[in-house]
């Protein structure tokens, strides 16, 4: 969370510019990882992500704070936004397609280079996975955020992503271990 996240948000409400820069500025690399990792293609998830914040910066003054983090509003903004982006486009890039630069630094070393394989294995499994479990999966382990802040950019109660988050690991186990022929756990 943003130090003075609140004061910021205030302040963006009645249309300061340079307050809602700086949740941009903070918000920014998260929300297009997020992007970036449902759509595969830099470009368009920088277009993606201009969309999210511009909408967010419009839909400022009607923003009411409801318990959950700021991030978790500016995640469902980003969430409609891909949705509508795979609704409307018909070229659609596999998520093989990503530049894996962006995800995760260069491997130095073999121990290194092992962790960027399995990544990229997971990466290829996680995009089987139906959309609402990727976006969890998304959150919860890359993104990093807590149950209470994904349940909230999922609009679903805490329980309910636990339970998601167990039954799409569930199933991001079946997946590797159908497609690599080895247990998940080796990963």
């Amino acid at each position: 969370m943003l130090e003075g996240e609140k004061q910021y948000i205030q302040q963006a409400k009645k249309g300061d510019r340079d307050a809602f820069g700086a949740l941009y500025d903070h918000y920014i690399p998260q929300i297009y990882r997020f992007i970036l990792f449902k759509v595969s293609r830099k470009d368009q998830a920088e277009d993606l992500t201009h969309e999210v914040f511009l909408s967010a910066w419009q839909n400022m003054p009607r923003y009411r704070h409801r318990g959950h983090p700021f991030s978790s509003w500016l995640y469902q903004i980003a969430r409609n936004a891909v949705i509508d982006f795979y609704r409307t486009s018909k070229n659609t890039v596999q998520i093989e397609m990503v530049n894996e630069d962006l995800l995760r630094p260069v491997a130095s070393s073999q121990e290194e280079l092992n962790g960027t394989l399995e990544m990229e294995t997971l990466q290829k499994c996680i995009a089987e996975l139906r959309p609402d479990y990727q976006d969890l999966i998304i959150m919860r382990f890359v993104e990093e955020l807590p149950y209470a802040e994904t349940a909230a950019a999922l609009d679903k109660s805490e329980g309910a992503v636990r339970l998601m988050q167990h039954r799409a690991l569930k199933d991001l186990k079946t997946i590797y271990e159908t497609k690599y022929g080895k247990p998940f756990h080796q990963i």
